[in-house]
């Protein structure tokens, strides 16, 4: 049985649904089959100042980006037996998401919840090109 234990941090403008942002991350850990007992993430919600300064501080480029994954236990194996473990944070930009929401005609629910899951896919080492 996995237990999330997710601290989300998020200014009060940016309005999302964390109980949706959160079934979504247990359903997306329950679906990769990798864990049990309990699991910890850290969500922040930030604005475009905050994710470009992220951006360049950490990956050397002045850009807006939409989710960024901080791993914890980058390039080790997760093991298989466990109690728990913390995975990481996942910093998605809420101005960003609301954009690619007008874009892909989404609820601003739909698309933080996609980048939160993506970002959590990262988290746990799966990327893609």
């Amino acid at each position: 049985m996995i237990k999330l234990d997710l601290n989300i941090a998020a200014d009060s403008r940016y309005s999302f649904d964390r109980k949706r942002v959160k079934a979504a991350l247990l359903k997306t850990l329950e679906e990769q089959g990798m864990f049990n007992g309990v699991v910890k993430i850290s969500l922040s919600v930030v604005g475009d100042r905050k994710i470009r300064e992220l951006e360049l501080k950490y990956f050397k480029e002045d850009k807006v980006t939409d989710v960024l994954s901080f791993p914890l236990h980058e390039g080790e194996e997760m093991p298989e037996d466990f109690d728990g473990i913390n995975l990481g944070d996942i910093v998605v930009c809420y101005p960003q998401a609301k954009r690619q929401a007008m874009q892909w005609n989404r609820i601003v629910d739909e698309e933080i919840e996609f980048l939160a899951c993506h970002g959590l896919l990262h988290l746990l080492g799966i990327h893609h090109d």
